[in-house]
């Protein structure tokens, strides 16, 4: 669910896609019904080049109870749990599109500056004070 809060659709659908997890597959089921339901509601555009993840995650569902025998006459309770997938998706406004574009535009142009710390300069640390009274 973390790798697909505040994506694009179509790049969270792709690491979904590609995501070597079981639960992808119903997280992406869930991000695809998302998007058809946007596109149902009156006055939403059909594009999902502006769609983007506004909301991800999982709450604690109903659990099961069921019940193990154990020696002696004994039974031990198993709860089988599950879980509810909220995934909603928003619409950019076209405001918020342009900019990204155009921030996109400058990084593509130049090279970025790196900090003193992404560059490999390396920041102090503290020392670490041996135990006293041994």
């Amino acid at each position: 669910m973390d790798l697909i809060r505040g994506r694009m659709v179509d790049e969270a659908l792709a690491v979904l896609r590609f995501t070597r997890k079981s639960v992808a597959r119903d997280i992406l089921k869930v991000l695809r019904s998302a998007v058809a339901n946007l596109q149902q509601r009156e006055g939403a555009s059909g594009d999902t080049d502006r769609l983007w993840v506004d909301e991800c995650y999982a709450n604690q569902g109903p659990s099961l109870k069921r019940i193990r025998p154990a020696a002696m006459g004994r039974a031990f309770r198993i709860t089988k749990r599950t879980s509810h997938l909220t995934v909603s998706v928003q619409e950019q406004p076209e405001a918020v599109t342009a900019v990204a574009a155009e921030a996109s535009d400058k990084t593509a142009a130049g090279p970025a500056e790196k900090s003193a710390t992404a560059a490999g300069g390396r920041t102090p640390r503290r020392r670490r004070r041996g135990r006293s009274g041994r």
